[in-house]
């Protein structure tokens, strides 16, 4: 339990450090759309698991009150980026049926 939260804190940064140089290499907008969410997801996780983190060690009042704020960033982010994700992975579709 003490090295799970950690390895999806690193794995959440680094994707996320991923899909932001992949916006930038991305030429078309529906390409960047999609990654900007998957982004947004990453970030979420890293926010939510680190705010999670944070009181299970510590377990004060004040990391209570830090984890909270953390965990409703974390939620909102990954649900803003889910729904972005989705949206231009149909709009992606809808536009290349081919591919």
């Amino acid at each position: 339990m003490t090295v799970i939260f950690p390895m999806i804190i690193v794995i959440s940064l680094v994707l996320y450090v991923y899909y932001k140089v992949a916006i930038i290499k991305a030429s078309d907008g529906l390409t960047r759309g999609y990654y900007n969410g998957k982004s947004r997801i990453c970030l979420g996780s890293f926010i939510l698991f680190f705010g999670i983190n944070q009181y299970v060690y510590y377990q004060t009042r004040l990391s209570l009150f830090i984890g909270i704020v953390f965990i409703l960033l974390g939620c909102l982010q990954l649900y803003v980026g889910i729904k972005e994700s989705k949206f231009y992975r149909k709009e992606f579709r809808r536009v290349h049926p081919e591919a």
